[in-house]
């Protein structure tokens, strides 16, 4: 829901702003993509140089 202050401006709520409710699952799997990234990186990098 929004309000209006004494000077005029508009406050909105965040869900409402949003659209949705902040659960915090996007932060798992963001980590978990960086966490997969960066292995993959490593594997890339590591098994060339072992037998290369």
């Amino acid at each position: 829901m929004s309000t209006t202050d004494d000077e005029g401006r508009i406050h909105i709520e965040d869900d409402d702003a949003r659209g949705a409710h902040t659960t915090g699952y996007m932060r798992y799997v963001l980590g978990f993509g960086l966490l997969l990234a960066v292995v993959a990186m490593s594997m890339i990098w590591i098994i060339p140089a072992l037998y290369g």
